[in-house]
């Protein structure tokens, strides 16, 4: 029960006269619990302030629930809240002022806002899952997610901030408002990126921001609106990336290429906003000019050179060098590094610019044939074998071929691996020089004595001679004999006996003794015969006139009692038709 100071006797007729009014009235039904009712403040005591609100009894409200304790005096009126009639431990009126004050609140904000509409508040603290919002007084919640178009993860800037919100949803059951920025923002950019599609012209160039890069190009940000800038437009020269040209939030001018406002979709380029370089290359690189550039990309076939910013030439693997043959550019040049090239052809049409490397370089094609003379002696290393010769370094890039033809004087070479080594020293003699179609022929027969110029003083008709089966033809065994000849034993010949097939009576590598039967120097044969080793020396005579003599066409190898000068002759007609030379036939 409050402690009321005594009334002076006037207050007191006052007081005794509303006693006398109200007498044998129960005015408690006009007070609920839950209800709001006016308070006039009758006294203050420390932190607890009285409260009259026409109850029997008093009310305490705490000094806490005043926003300025100074101004709270005996005579206040204000709002207060029914809480309890009676507090089961004063007996007292609890009230709240605040309670009064929150539901006030709640009221106004229930009659000025609506779900949808744009509210002004300020971030006062951050909770679980969002933030705190003063509306008027009022407390809104704010989720994380709405805070702004870009996802937030530290939310401690936004506190103390005031910005304008739109009202997402009112609970009265709870007394709960959820507000979104992001919603408002998007909207507002939805708006104004409305505006700027529509306002968008192509040709025309805009300042823009690197809002984002990929691996085929950028997104920028037009203030408002995202256009792509494809790789391709960026610049006149060749980039890998995008990075190597721009930066996420680098500002920069673009032309606008295209616009499909149904499908809000801009095209841009970064390249168009600077003179094509090619429209002018043709007098910055005219055919024939020698420039240094940089290699940029390397593929099988060629380089790619760049000679100026956005400028890049091809250098093919056959303009790389003058004398060695490149199969691959990666061979020769890196990416990285840097070249002396000469202009060989420019298409600006086409954008295309053919470079040359080796037109930097004197061509040793030219002063070949004074260097190697035809009949000159030279030494070089096999480096190579083909089907048809080998190949011999002369100098660094400078190879001549010696063919199978010319590699022997005695036998017929089918593969130079039968009388050649790869990397074997030769000595050889030029044949011919053709610098336009960068070859010099050698020879390396015509480097030594050709032994058929002494055959005949050497193996006379009728001499007996010793040498080593080398290969076996099915019409006779060739036989080795001194300085690489051959000498062919006809299959007739090898036996006085009928012979079918020649291994029945000879092996390759068997060492036999034969008699000279026929030297033919212009057709380099030798026919040699086992059968007549053992002629008389009549007999041999015979041989040895037969000769000199010319000898007619005979129709049959010769059989016994003929003449013995009739031996060559046969030997003649046996071969008559075989064109043969030796080591020409395959081993039967």
């Amino acid at each position: 029960m409050a402690i009321r100071k005594p009334t002076a006797p006037a207050e007191k007729s006052a007081v005794f006269a509303d006693f006398l009014a109200g007498a044998g009235k129960d005015n408690s039904a006009a007070f609920k619990t839950g209800s709001k009712v006016e308070g006039t403040v009758s006294a203050v005591k420390g932190d607890d302030v009285f409260v009259d609100i026409g109850y029997k009894s008093e009310g305490i409200v705490s000094l806490g629930e005043f926003s300025d304790p100074a101004e709270v005096k005996p005579g206040l009126k204000f709002q207060v809240k029914l809480l309890d009639l009676e507090d089961d431990k004063t007996g007292m009126v609890r009230l709240s002022k605040k309670a009064a004050d929150d539901e006030i609140r709640w009221e106004k904000v229930q009659a000025q806002y609506t779900e949808g509409c744009v509210v002004t508040g300020t971030i006062q603290s951050a909770v679980r899952g969002g933030l705190l919002v003063d509306i008027d007084g009022v407390e809104a919640f704010l989720p994380g997610s709405h805070v702004d178009v870009t996802p937030a993860r530290d939310l401690t800037p936004y506190i103390g901030q005031t910005y304008d919100f739109k009202v997402m949803k009112i609970s009265d059951e709870r007394r709960n408002i959820i507000v979104s920025r992001r919603e408002l923002i998007a909207g507002a950019m939805e708006e104004k990126k409305a505006e700027l599609l529509a306002s968008l012209q192509k040709g025309e160039v805009r300042k823009g921001k690197v809002k984002n890069i990929t691996d085929f190009g950028a997104f920028i940000d037009l203030d408002g609106i995202d256009g792509l800038l494809h790789i391709t437009d960026m610049s006149w020269g060749r980039i890998k990336h995008p990075s190597e040209m721009l930066k996420v939030g680098q500002e920069l001018d673009v032309m606008v290429l295209d616009v499909d406002k149904e499908k809000e979709r801009i095209s841009l380029g970064l390249k168009q906003t600077t003179d094509n370089p090619w429209n002018t290359i043709a007098d910055q690189f005219p055919v024939g000019a020698r420039v240094k550039g940089k290699v940029v990309n390397l593929a099988a076939y060629g380089a790619f050179v760049e000679i100026a910013p956005g400028i890049e030439g091809l250098v093919h693997i056959s303009e790389f060098s003058w004398t060695k043959h490149v199969a691959r550019a990666s061979d020769m040049l890196a990416v990285g590094d840097e070249v002396l090239v000469a202009v060989l052809s420019v298409d600006a049409k086409e954008q295309k610019i053919a470079l040359g490397i080796r037109q930097t370089q004197d061509n040793p094609w030219d002063t070949a044939q004074e260097r190697y003379p035809v009949g000159g002696r030279v030494s070089g290393k096999v480096r190579n074998f083909t089907a048809y010769g080998a190949f011999v370094e002369l100098e660094e890039g400078i190879d001549g071929m010696i063919h199978v033809s010319d590699m022997s004087w005695t036998r017929k070479i089918n593969h130079p691996s039968e009388c050649l080594q790869k990397g074997q020293q030769v000595e050889a003699v030029i044949l011919d020089v053709n610098p336009k179609e960068q070859r010099i022929s050698l020879g390396l027969k015509q480097a030594q004595t050709d032994p058929w110029s002494e055959i005949a003083s050497k193996y006379a008709v009728g001499s007996i001679v010793k040498g080593k089966v080398s290969k076996i033809a099915s019409f006779g065994a060739f036989v080795e004999l001194e300085d690489g000849v051959d000498g062919l034993v006809h299959i007739s010949q090898i036996s006085d006996q009928r012979i079918d097939k020649v291994k029945d009576a000879l092996n390759v590598g068997d060492e036999v003794e034969a008699r000279v039967v026929k030297v033919d120097r212009e057709a380099r044969r030798i026919g040699l015969s086992i059968s007549a080793v053992n002629m008389t020396e009549e007999e041999v005579r015979a041989l040895e006139e037969s000769a000199t003599e010319t000898i007619g066409a005979t129709s049959s190898a010769p059989k016994g009692g003929e003449p013995l000068g009739g031996l060559a002759a046969a030997f003649d007609d046996a071969f008559g038709n075989v064109e043969w030379q030796p080591g020409e036939a395959e081993s039967k």
